[in-house]
């Protein structure tokens, strides 16, 4: 399998910067984005993204509706909430629309590790299958089938 191509969105400079290394350390490719706006910005020129980790609690626009604009535009990037204790309930609202998961922070990078793997077959299984449907359309629109 490719190596996933994964977002990391967090407000928290810190913890975006040692999640990065831990990640490429584990031969990810790691982009950043420190707000919603422009995770969603980077999403636009990077369209081949497999997974975005999605921090809940962030000013501005919040995890919640920047989950959903990236749902709305880019439905199968698979996207898994990180959320503190305090924000429980908003990591549900998350999986109602559309989230793949959510962990808790700090999270154990293996479990972490384990969700990105699964996010990521799961969005290059959907996105085979589009394939799959558009050969077929093409076929039989040309009497091939």
């Amino acid at each position: 399998m490719l190596k996933p191509l994964v977002m990391l969105v967090d407000d928290e400079a810190p913890f975006v910067e040692t999640m990065t290394k831990r990640l490429k350390k584990r031969e990810l490719k790691v982009m950043n984005a420190f707000s919603g706006l422009e995770a969603l910005e980077k999403i636009d020129k990077n369209r081949n993204t497999d997974v975005i980790i999605l921090d809940v609690k962030m000013p501005g626009i919040d995890g919640l509706e920047t989950l959903e604009r990236i749902k709305k535009a880019y439905p199968i990037i698979e996207v898994i909430m990180l959320t503190g204790h305090a924000t429980v309930e908003n990591a549900i609202e998350g999986m109602k629309r559309g989230a793949f998961d959510y962990l808790m922070k700090p999270c154990d990078l293996e479990q972490l590790m384990l969700k990105v793997n699964e996010a990521t077959i799961k969005k290059r299984d959907h996105e085979n299958k589009i394939k799959e449907a558009k050969v077929k359309e093409a076929l039989t629109k040309h009497g091939l089938e």
